[in-house]
């Protein structure tokens, strides 16, 4: 089974279940992922700690896909819904999205299929199912809406995660990692976090942004992502008005690192990127969003404006540095 295959999603006589109908169609492939390490106490006295999240099977081969957060220390034990309990290997984690994955040695696994998240409405409802509070018993399930999309949120780890679903779906603690499902039984989504201050309010990751992660975690170990080397933020009317910028949209340059394919194309810090190869640019995550989509040694064009001229550049994409 290839589960980053779109075929099921592309069906014209799909359709929608009861949530009754998901939960037992998803929910046998979804798991929970306990961690366990030792740490020492006030007294230098080494104590077990641990902690519970949930993944999801997504193909016959045991992988598991969960959050980064959730299997970041110690190695991970996965219980499935019938009873078994099997040791999990990290293939590959990546805390700058929260994603990891998690390779299985098993027989008869269960799986959910992946959907297409960019064909998600506003007000479409989802399901959640998750172990919330690593209550005994098997999964939570929790019902609600897509409350938006393309949301931008710190996450757990620190880092800023992009391309977020919003659901009141209530996700609590132990959710982590756990799929949203939409009502043709599909993974939309990977939930991540949620806002403690908040009432109906939860966050997962697009499954669309999650697969080419996936796909780089299961064959490198790593993420390799297209780098051009500017550090960027949303244009909004406020930002418009305190950097006196002709245009209240697209990304505006804050820093270029002085040895990146930006500076040698000659951007700088204050011009405004409109677009990119035509599409157009009218925000950060866009920005992020699309070159994240590119390869590594192709070139991009970005419409900018610097003051109240317009050009178009040409910048090669390269690899990431690590550090």
């Amino acid at each position: 089974m290839n589960p980053f295959s779109s075929d099921a999603s592309q069906s014209a006589d799909r359709h929608p279940l009861s949530v009754p109908e998901v939960v037992r169609l998803v929910q046998p492939a979804v798991v929970q992922v306990s961690t366990q390490q030792m740490r020492l106490d006030a007294y230098l006295h080494p104590q077990p700690r641990g902690g519970i999240g949930s993944g999801v099977i997504i193909d016959a081969e045991g992988t598991v896909l969960t959050n980064n957060h959730v299997v970041q220390s110690g190695r991970p034990t996965v219980t499935l819904v019938d009873g078994r309990r099997l040791d999990g290997q990290v293939i590959g984690k990546d805390p700058t999205t929260d994603l990891a994955v998690i390779e299985l040695d098993g027989t008869s696994l269960p799986t959910a299929r992946l959907g297409d998240s960019s064909a998600l409405e506003i007000g479409e409802q989802v399901v959640a199912i998750g172990n919330a509070l690593g209550l005994p018993g098997g999964p939570t399930v929790t019902s609600g809406v897509v409350s938006a999309t393309d949301r931008i949120i710190q996450g757990p780890g620190g880092a800023t995660l992009y391309d977020l679903i919003q659901t009141d779906a209530a996700i609590n603690p132990g959710n982590s990692g756990g799929p949203l499902v939409n009502l043709y039984g599909e993974v939309v989504g990977i939930n991540t976090a949620i806002i403690a201050s908040a009432q109906g309010i939860g966050f997962a990751i697009a499954i669309n942004s999650a697969r080419p992660i996936v796909e780089s975690l299961l064959c490198l170990g790593r993420v390799v992502r297209p780098w051009i080397g500017v550090m960027p933020t949303s244009v909004t009317p406020m930002v418009a008005a305190q950097f006196r910028l002709s245009r209240d949209r697209g990304a505006l340059i804050l820093h270029v690192d002085p040895y990146s394919p930006a500076a040698r194309a000659g951007l700088r810090p204050g011009d405004v990127i409109v677009s990119l190869d035509n599409t157009p640019v009218n925000d950060e995550a866009t920005l992020r969003r699309e070159i994240a989509s590119r390869s590594i040694g192709t070139s991009i064009q970005l419409g900018t404006i610097r003051g109240t001229r317009q050009r178009t550049v040409t910048v090669p994409l390269e690899e990431l540095p690590t550090t």
